[in-house]
């Protein structure tokens, strides 16, 4: 286990809440065949179990079963049948609460990161698309950096955080002001403060 990679008592030690701040500045990392790509968790939200925007919130799915298990869980799922999403389980076990990673500042391996973003399904295959990809749009929004990262619901969901090759680091920036807002991108609960950035960052998403 790398020297940096946060311990389970990191995410046991906090609320949700909290540990939706506490993870902004830290690295996340991905060690694939393909190579190492990382970057800096610039942007966060929070979902809690009596939160209507929770995928915990009416009832325990197949689909949610990984928000129930120990913090620092892997939770990866799927939306508007294309996108997928990271999350980091929060709270105890069987409470079913996580913190969405939205924005990543990226670190190392951007060029593997923009071939993976330029990968397009044409005709039933994946081509490259010629489209150049700015840094700073790597990893800016949830889905964006998931397929940057190379993170895979059906290889990533339901690991640890402390375990495997997708793991998050200790913080590589600190010192800098939090900036709280309502959440974005969904349909109930948006009035919660419950979005966390960096503030100023240039690779928050919009």
């Amino acid at each position: 286990m790398p020297a940096n990679k946060l311990p389970k008592e990191f995410y046991q030690a906090y609320d949700t809440l909290t540990l939706a701040q506490k993870l902004l500045g830290c690295e996340l990392v991905h060690e694939s065949p393909e190579g190492t790509t990382s970057g800096i968790i610039v942007e966060t939200e929070a979902y809690l179990s009596d939160d209507p925007a929770c995928h915990a919130y009416n009832r325990r799915t197949p689909r949610t079963e990984p928000m129930y298990a120990a913090a620092g869980t892997v939770y990866v799922y799927l939306i508007y049948g294309m996108y997928q999403c990271v999350n980091v389980v929060s709270n105890k076990e069987g409470i079913g609460e996580a913190v969405l990673i939205r924005a990543l500042q990226p670190t190392s391996g951007a060029n593997l990161m923009e071939m993976r973003r330029q990968l397009v399904v044409r005709s039933g295959k994946e081509v490259l698309s010629p489209k150049n990809i700015s840094l700073k749009e790597l990893c800016r929004g949830p889905g964006k950096l998931v397929k940057a990262m190379g993170i895979e619901k059906s290889v990533h969901n339901n690991m640890h955080f402390t375990q495997g090759p997708l793991y998050i680091a200790e913080p590589l920036i600190s010192g800098f002001d939090i900036n709280i807002s309502q959440r974005i991108g969904i349909n109930v609960g948006k009035d919660l403060p419950y979005r966390f950035s960096v503030r100023d960052n240039l690779f928050v998403s919009k």
